[in-house]
């Protein structure tokens, strides 16, 4: 397991210059079926909608998680606690995190009702996969990186670096998202913020110097999540592929026909355990049949095929912005219960800059104080404290297709 390759593997990289692998474990996960199916995954799913140059995939992301917890290990101060086995267990879990995601990744979760998370576990423990063959060359591995996966409680630390308010897979995607749309907000400190860090204890701990880049992550990443990926035009692409999956699943429940090669789709929701079936999907998949679809003589799956293809998204309404009542009305009356499946959707987001959860430690970050005192971030910081009180925002839309 802990087999160093002869030299030392390199994947070039706009954010960390060179990412490295040293172990031929890691080496051969990147080229396991299942991580490079993320190729064919894009990162933002429907946000290159609005910002062009989206068109980053799951797998340079599942990269930078993994060299950001290279990062780790080489910067942090007090990482050693971690012996070789759980630095590698740290590194494969920082690698394998997001293998479980669908295609256009949350559209699709709605409809087999069931998480990345989950299915990232099934990939993990499921003996029909290649990285599970990989990994059985250490026989707890696998369950030791879906125990990682699933915050069992067993490696919290390792859990705490790779999902936390603070971990590895925000600190690559927020940067990575940032590059790739051209949003201003998403930029951080990473490097600072890995400085500031020190493992006390078993726990991460940010010391009182390193607050103001504490500050900066958060308040960056609140930014991204209603500028970037609550973009309503973003989410009124995605309401074209939830139209598209109801009515597929309608019509194979009815034994209807489907004028559409979907044989991989259908195994995977009717049984969300067939992990053969699930790997085969990826957005160059369903670009594939709903293709096939814009010929259909279903009219709701051409309607909405078509709308895909040539970005006729669904328009929408911000209750937020108080419309009328009658306003409202008008929409809800173009659609009978039949077509609002399909075409009408009501949908809520909602964000805060800093939760701090009094049921969970992984939600708290923690701050190393001169003295070395451990106070909670927002007791520590007074913009944060302000933040935990006045950063909560809702946002109430009605999406609606009109042909």
């Amino acid at each position: 397991m802990n087999t160093k390759l002869e030299r030392t593997k390199v994947f070039r990289d706009p954010l960390y210059g060179y990412i490295t692998v040293d172990y031929k474990i890691i080496s051969d996960l990147i080229d396991s079926k299942e991580l490079q199916r993320l190729r064919r995954i894009r990162q933002l799913s429907g946000v290159s909608m609005v910002f062009q140059t989206a068109e980053h995939s799951r797998f340079t992301h599942s990269l930078g998680a993994y060299q950001m917890a290279n990062l780790i290990l080489k910067n942090v101060e007090g990482i050693e606690v971690l012996n070789e086995y759980e630095q590698i267990l740290f590194l494969c879990s920082a690698l394998l995190h997001d293998i479980g995601h669908g295609p256009y990744s949350h559209a699709f979760e709605n409809t087999i009702q069931d998480s990345h998370e989950d299915m990232t576990i099934k990939l993990i423990l499921s003996e029909q996969t290649d990285v599970n063959r990989i990994l059985r060359i250490c026989p707890t591995l696998a369950c030791d990186i879906a125990a990682v996966i699933s915050h069992n409680g067993k490696f919290p630390l390792i859990e705490a670096l790779v999902s936390s308010q603070l971990d590895v897979d925000r600190m690559d995607y927020l940067s990575r998202d940032a590059y790739f749309t051209g949003a201003a907000y998403g930029h951080i400190d990473y490097y600072r913020i890995l400085r500031s860090m020190k493992i006390v204890k078993h726990k991460v701990l940010i010391r009182a110097s390193g607050v103001h880049s504490i500050e900066s992550y958060l308040m960056s990443r609140y930014h991204m999540y209603f500028q970037v990926y609550y973009h309503p035009v973003a989410r009124a692409y995605e309401c074209i592929l939830e139209g598209i999956y109801a009515r597929l699943k309608d019509m194979v429940e009815a034994n209807e026909t489907v004028d559409a090669s979907i044989e991989a789709f259908l195994k995977v929701v009717r049984d969300n355990d067939d992990v053969l079936s699930y790997i085969e999907l990826d957005d160059a998949y369903v670009n594939g049949f709903i293709k096939q679809l814009t010929k259909s003589e279903d009219k709701i799956l051409n309607t909405l095929a078509n709308a895909f293809q040539n970005r006729h998204l669904f328009s929408f309404v911000d209750l937020n912005n108080n419309p009328t009542e009658e306003t409202i009305q008008e929409i809800k009356n173009k659609y009978n219960e039949f077509t609002k499946r399909y075409y009408y959707k009501e949908t809520t987001v909602s964000a805060v800059a800093y939760l701090h959860s009094k049921k969970s430690d992984i939600n708290d970050i923690k701050v190393l104080l001169p003295n070395g005192d451990v106070k909670s971030l927002d007791e520590y910081s007074p913009i944060i404290k302000s933040l935990t009180q006045t950063s909560y925002k809702k946002v109430d839309r009605i999406y609606y297709f009109e042909d």
